[in-house]
C-alpha cells in the first residue's frame, strides 16, 4: 500500500490515472506478484473504467480537507478511519491538538484517581482528552473528561458495531455524544489482539502529547509510549510506587528519560490553553486555582515536616486515616506533597 501511495504521489492525475494503468505497467512501476495483479484486474473489472465511488459521511480516507496528516508519518497508516460523534474535533486532530493519557488495565487506586483528575484538568483547560476505551487507566481518563463537560476521543480496537468490553456500553454511548469515537476497523472486520495493539500506534499520532499513567512490563501502554518517541511527541509519566509490578514499565520509562508529571499545574503549564478553551482561558491555574491553605492543613503540613506517618496524623490531629488519605492526595495533585512509600508524604 506504501509503494501505491507513492507511486500515486509521483503519477500526475493520482490514483485516478493509476487505475486505467494496463496490468504489465503497474507490475513493472511496483513489483506485485501475479496473484495480487489478478486481485486487482478483477476489481477493476467489477467496478469499470471510471468507477463512481460513494464514501460515507461517517468514513474518513486519505486526501479529505480534514484527514490528519500525521498519520501519514505511521509506519503503517490507516487506509480509513470509520467514525461517530462530534465532526468539529477532526481540526483538532488535524492540528494533533489533543492529550493520550494511556495505561494498564489493572492500575492502583492511587493510578485511577490521578487518570480522572488529569482527564478532568485537561478537559476544563480546553483539551481534548485521547484514549483506548480500555478498562483501568483509559476508562477513568474518559470519565473524568466527561465529568468536566470535556470532549473526549476514544480510538477503539473494534469496530464501531462493537463495544468492547461489553460493560463499557454506556460510555462509549457518552463518549460519541460528546465526543469523537473512530477506528480504523471496518464494520465487518474481525477483531484479534493485534488490533488492539495496532489502535495505539494511532491514538499516539493523533496527539500533541502522550501520558503514560501506570503500566507494568509487557504492557500496550508501553508500544503506545515507543510510538510517541519515535515520532517525536512528547513523553509525560506519572511516577509509581516502585514496589508495584503495575508501575514498573511506567517507572522504566521514567529512567529512560520521559518527562515526569508530579504536579498536574506544572503540566497543563507546559500544555498552554487547549484549542477547546474559552477566550479568557490561558491555563489551568486560571480555571480552578489552589485552595490556600487554611487551618487544617497547616496542622496537617507541619506534622509532615515534622516526619509523621498516616497513623501519627490521625492521632495527632484526631482524624480517620481514610479522611487525611484524600485530604493529603488532594494537597499531592496541587504539587504541595509528594507521596512516598510507606503510606508516608513529605512536602514537595
Amino acid at each position: 500500500m506504501d509503494a501505491l501511495r507513492a507511486l500515486a504521489l509521483r503519477t500526475e492525475g493520482g490514483f485516478a490515472a493509476l487505475w486505467g494503468w494496463p496490468r504489465a505497467r503497474l507490475k513493472a512501476a511496483l513489483l506485485w506478484p501475479d496473484s495480487l495483479l489478478e486481485r486487482v484486474d478483477r476489481f477493476r473489472s467489477r467496478w469499470g473504467k471510471a468507477p463512481r465511488v460513494s464514501v460515507p459521511a461517517d468514513v474518513l480516507v486519505p486526501g479529505d480537507r480534514i484527514w490528519p496528516d500525521a498519520l501519514g508519518a505511521l509506519p503503517r497508516p490507516p487506509v480509513a478511519l470509520f467514525w461517530r460523534g462530534q465532526d468539529s474535533l477532526w481540526t483538532a486532530l488535524a492540528d494533533s491538538a489533543a492529550v493520550a493519557i494511556v495505561g494498564t488495565r489493572r492500575p492502583s487506586s492511587h493510578a485511577l484517581r490521578v487518570a480522572t483528575r488529569l482527564g478532568e484538568a485537561l478537559a476544563e483547560a480546553g483539551w481534548p482528552v485521547v484514549s483506548g476505551l480500555a478498562e483501568g487507566v483509559d476508562a477513568a481518563a474518559h470519565q473524568g473528561c466527561l465529568a468536566a463537560s470535556g470532549r473526549p476521543i476514544a480510538v477503539v480496537g473494534t469496530p464501531l458495531t462493537r463495544v468492547y468490553p461489553p460493560e463499557h456500553a454506556q460510555l462509549q454511548a457518552h463518549v460519541a455524544s460528546s465526543g469523537l469515537l473512530i477506528t480504523e476497523q471496518a464494520p465487518e472486520a474481525r477483531v484479534s489482539r493485534a488490533s488492539f495493539a495496532l489502535r495505539n500506534r494511532l491514538l499516539v499520532a493523533l496527539a500533541r502529547v502522550v501520558v503514560v499513567v501506570e503500566c507494568p512490563q509487557g504492557s500496550g501502554a508501553l508500544l503506545s509510549a515507543r510510538c510517541a518517541q519515535q515520532l517525536g511527541c512528547a513523553l509525560w509519566v506519572v511516577p509509581g510506587d516502585v514496589l508495584r509490578d503495575s508501575a514498573k514499565g511506567s517507572n522504566a520509562l521514567l529512567a529512560d528519560g520521559a518527562s515526569p508529571l508530579v504536579c498536574i499545574d506544572h503540566f497543563l503549564d507546559f500544555l498552554g490553553a487547549g484549542c477547546l478553551a474559552r477566550p479568557e482561558q490561558s491555563s489551568f491555574s486560571k480555571l480552578s486555582p489552589p485552595v490556600a491553605a487554611g487551618a487544617q492543613d497547616s496542622a496537617l503540613l507541619r506534622l509532615l515536616e515534622q516526619g509523621a506517618g498516616l497513623e501519627t496524623l490521625g492521632q495527632e490531629l484526631s482524624r480517620s486515616t481514610a479522611d487525611l488519605a484524600e485530604q493529603l492526595f488532594q494537597l499531592e495533585l496541587q504539587g504541595v506533597v509528594c507521596a512516598e512509600p510507606g503510606m508516608r508524604w513529605r512536602l514537595a
